[in-house]
C-alpha cells in the first residue's frame, strides 16, 4: 500500500487536472464574425437573405467618401455566403428627380464572407428626400435583389469633405477627401475625382492635378510650408498629395482643379484681394 498510495494520489492529480483543463474550455464561444468590432449600419432583409452593412469607424452613412463592408447571411440557416457576386447602387429620390452617386464596384476580402467598397454621397437627405440603398447579388446562379431606404448625414463637425461642381468646361464633377487624422506635420492627404456622365454612372476621372493651398482663417488667413499637389496615383485610383499643418485648430484647404492641360477647371488663387478658392475642403483639429 505504500507503494500504490502514492501512484493512486498522482493518478487522482493528473485527472483532476484534465478535468478542470475540459471545463474551462468548454465555456469558450469563438466569435466568428470577422467584423464584431466594426459598426452595423444597416441590415436589409428579405425573405430569403439578409445583407449587412458595416463601417470600420463611422457611426452612420454620412456625405462624403464611405468605406462599407457588406456580409450576405442565409436566413434558413443562419449561415453567410462567400464569394458571391454583388453590385450596388445608392439612389437618391427627391421630389423632382433621382441620381445616384460615385461607388466602386465590390469585391471580397481576405476573408471570403466578407466583401468591400465605397461609396460617395453627395447630399443628406430630409424629411421628403431620401436615400435607397439597392444590392444585387448572384449564388450559384440564382439572382437575388433587395434594398432599403438608408439615411445619410451631414458630418457632425459640419466641415466640407466633398464638393459637386460644374467645371469651366461644363462637366459636373465631385471631388471627395478620403478619410484623414490630421496632425501638426506634414500629412498624406488624398482625395477622389469623378464626372456625372449620367444621373447613373460617375467614372473616375483620371491624370489631371489639384494644387492646395491651406489657410487658417481665423488666423489671419495664414499658410503652411511644404505642401505638394494631389496628382493621380493609377494604382490606388485617387490623387494623392501632402498637406502641412501647423498647427491645430480649424484649416480651409483651398484648391486648384487643372486638368491634363493644365487648364483651369475650378478654383481660384488666394491672394490679398480673395481670401478663399470657390473649390475647398475643410477640417479641424
Amino acid at each position: 500500500m505504500k507503494t500504490i498510495r502514492p501512484f493512486l494520489i498522482a493518478l487522482t492529480l493528473i485527472l483532476g487536472f484534465s478535468s478542470c483543463s475540459d471545463s474551462e474550455d468548454d465555456p469558450i464561444i469563438i466569435d466568428d464574425n470577422p467584423l464584431s468590432d466594426y459598426v452595423m449600419l444597416t441590415a436589409i432583409v428579405s425573405n430569403t437573405h439578409s445583407v449587412e452593412i458595416y463601417s470600420e469607424a463611422q457611426q452612420a452613412f454620412t456625405v462624403g467618401y464611405n468605406e462599407l463592408f457588406l456580409r450576405i447571411k442565409d436566413e434558413s440557416s443562419d449561415t453567410y455566403i462567400s464569394n458571391a457576386d454583388i453590385s450596388w447602387k445608392p439612389m437618391m429620390h427627391m421630389t423632382e428627380m433621382m441620381h445616384s452617386c460615385p461607388t466602386s464596384s465590390i469585391s471580397v476580402t481576405e476573408n471570403a464572407s466578407v466583401y468591400k467598397g465605397y461609396a460617395v454621397f453627395q447630399m443628406p437627405g430630409n424629411s421628403e428626400e431620401y436615400w435607397e440603398m439597392e444590392v444585387e447579388f448572384t449564388i450559384d446562379g440564382q439572382s437575388y435583389y433587395v434594398s432599403e431606404h438608408i439615411e445619410v448625414t451631414a458630418p457632425t463637425d459640419g466641415n466640407q469633405r466633398v464638393s459637386v461642381f460644374m467645371g469651366s468646361d461644363e462637366t459636373r464633377y465631385v471631388l471627395a477627401m478620403m478619410p484623414l487624422e490630421p496632425e501638426v506635420a506634414v500629412n498624406d492627404i488624398a482625395a477622389m475625382l469623378f464626372k456625372m456622365e449620367n444621373m447613373i454612372s460617375f467614372p473616375i476621372v483620371e491624370n489631371y492635378r489639384v494644387n492646395i493651398d491651406p489657410r487658417m482663417p481665423g488666423m489671419g488667413n495664414h499658410s503652411s510650408p511644404n505642401n505638394e499637389p494631389l496628382v493621380y496615383d493609377a494604382e490606388s485610383k485617387s490623387y494623392q498629395g501632402k498637406l502641412s499643418l501647423t498647427m491645430t485648430g480649424y484649416w480651409k484647404i483651398n484648391m486648384i482643379l487643372k486638368n491634363e492641360s493644365s487648364e483651369v477647371i475650378k478654383g481660384e488663387e488666394v491672394t490679398d484681394d480673395n481670401e478663399s478658392s470657390s473649390l475647398y475642403f475643410e477640417l479641424e483639429f
